[in-house]
């Protein structure tokens, strides 16, 4: 046995002696054993046994461009031999990050002009949520300071970005929300729509934001923050009444619009971010993960004009950074990835050809017994596994027959995420039209494992 068969051979026990894993039963994942993921190439991964999975997650929503790109290695390579490191305060900056700022912009928009880095989605959140408070400050409303998020959404897990989370599981953790935040509730036509169709669920839920502005004050509020598509919260597809509406109250309101683009940014959904795919303009946009496509981290908030000006002409020093905002080797990924998202068409793909193809193929699972809704945009799929699909009738433990479909598509090969009663996919914008077919096929058979052990 070589040095690295015998350390691979031992790394579960090391990892549950001195791992502490994010969002992690520990006791229960020592008792179980943690999976050694060792390598990956395209959309596949291999673990320390050899096995091979088809991850139709991209890792965590990231990895768009796939696994084991030599040009990213290069890239990397490149900059950590001629800079590994400076800092962006004291007046300096590097090439990657400028030249990343630049690339960013030139997706973004006409009124989406800077860029303020940071090292993940999570920070991103801290940042703009101080932002829209300094940003008021200066233009002469101090008590603009109150932000409006949404149940079941996700904004990442600092205190912040926890608090802005509309989950009450994390908020049980830490005394969350901390103050200044609060929550209306979410598009979920199908568990919450009730007999209204989506078009006027999509309305009233919209809805809830202005009566929310009206009970806090329009003078106390900030901003409203949401993501194009609720990620972590199951794929949740809002009606296409929502965002126009969301649009008209945050420009009628004077608050501040915050387009949480950390999943639904640089290709995912067929366009370069969530909110062109839906038509409105933000005044802040939080990224990360599809910008180096997970292979370094880094991170960012996209700023519109409109905040941009203010902040560079009324506020003078923004108290707010860190070491490693705009990292030179993270840019220097960062820029690759978006290189090759340009070059290999990546975003008119999702588009025009494996997005509606993938499309497709999860809306022809509706044909099975269990399954209520199969919703997509472009990459991004959520599917509801229901008790009585022809009542909407959900089952009484919907964590336990998403993690059943889970293991058995995991067991067989299959990457996917389970939240609740529903399954979620969000595979690399390189995966090919038989590799979905495989996703297809699998997951169908997940749902047939959960239909013969349930007895339905």
């Amino acid at each position: 046995m070589n040095n690295h068969t015998a350390t691979l051979s031992n790394l579960a026990a090391i990892d549950a002696a001195h791992h502490l894993h994010p969002f992690s039963d520990m006791g229960k994942l020592n008792a179980s054993g943690t999976r050694i993921i060792e390598r990956g190439e395209g959309v596949f991964i291999y673990d320390s046994a050899g096995k091979k999975y088809l991850d139709a997650f991209a890792g965590l929503w990231c990895v768009n461009i796939g696994y084991g790109r030599p040009e990213m290695a290069a890239a990397v390579a490149r900059q950590m031999t001629e800079l590994p490191y400076y800092n962006a305060f004291f007046g300096t900056t590097t090439p990657p990050a400028t030249l990343l700022a630049q690339k960013m912009t030139a997706h973004a928009g006409p009124n989406m002009n800077h860029v303020f880095f940071t090292n993940s989605g999570s920070e991103a959140t801290d940042t703009w949520f101080r932002m829209a408070r300094v940003y008021w400050k200066a233009q002469g409303h101090p008590t603009k300071t109150h932000v409006i998020a949404r149940r079941n959404g996700y904004h990442g897990s600092t205190v912040a970005g926890a608090s802005l989370g509309g989950m009450t599981w994390m908020h049980e953790q830490g005394n969350l929300p901390i103050d200044g935040i609060s929550h209306i509730g979410q598009p979920y036509w199908y568990a919450e729509g009730g007999d209204l169709s989506p078009e006027e669920f999509g309305l009233k839920a919209a809805r809830e934001l202005e009566a929310r502005i009206d009970e806090l004050g329009e003078e106390n509020v900030a901003a409203f923050v949401a993501e194009p598509i609720q990620g972590a919260g199951g794929v949740i597809v809002p009606p296409q009444t929502y965002w126009p509406e969301i649009a008209r109250i945050c420009k009628a309101r004077n608050i501040l619009l915050i387009s949480d683009e950390v999943i639904s940014g640089f290709g995912r959904l067929g366009s370069w971010f969530g909110y062109q795919h839906f038509g409105f303009e933000p005044d802040m946009a939080p990224v990360a993960k599809g910008l180096s496509s997970g292979y370094l981290p880094i991170g960012g908030v996209l700023v519109s004009d409109r905040v941009a000006q203010v902040m560079i002409s009324e506020v003078g020093d923004f108290n707010h950074g860190f070491t490693y905002s705009g990292h030179p080797v993270c840019a220097a990924a960062a820029l690759e990835n978006l290189r090759i998202i340009e070059d290999e068409g990546l975003v008119e793909r999702v588009r025009d050809d494996i997005g509606p193809y993938f499309r497709k193929g999860w809306e022809s699972l509706l044909s099975h017994e269990l399954v209520g809704e199969a919703v997509s945009v472009g990459l991004m799929g959520g599917l509801q596994i229901a008790a009585d699909k022809t009542i909407r009738k959900r089952f009484d433990q919907p964590d336990d027959v998403g993690m059943l479909v889970r293991n058995h598509c995991l067991e067989n090969g299959l990457v996917m995420r389970a939240t609740g009663d529903r399954m979620l996919a969000s595979p690399p914008l390189t995966i090919s039209r038989g590799e979905v077919d495989q996703i297809i096929e699998t997951l169908r058979k997940g749902l047939d494992h959960l239909r013969d052990t349930r007895g339905v």
